[in-house]
């Protein structure tokens, strides 16, 4: 019966901890999530890099799809050929 009594101030200390540790987590929220909002709207330079790499990627497999188009054209009609004055990757168009 004694244990009883004394149990809640056994359990005082243990779950002071809880209380402080969510009070921190309340009062940590707002700066958190704000962290998270900036991070969600801005591009780091890996982003950037892996994006510009890609998109050169994408240029570069669309410079090569023409200028075989061109070569193979000036195969059929050698007569008629001009140098190649179409797409070219990393130049802004």
């Amino acid at each position: 019966m004694r244990i009883v009594k004394f149990l809640p101030v056994l359990l005082l200390p243990l779950t002071g901890a809880c209380v402080a540790k969510t009070a921190w987590n309340v009062a940590t929220l707002p700066v958190k999530a704000a962290g998270k909002a900036v991070d969600w709207t801005t591009t780091s330079q890996d982003e950037a890099d892996r994006n510009y790499s890609r998109k050169m990627r994408k240029e570069e497999a669309k410079e090569g799809r023409e200028r075989r188009k061109h070569d193979k054209e000036c195969k059929k009609h050698p007569d008629s050929c001009q140098p190649y004055d179409g797409y070219r990757a990393g130049y802004d168009h």
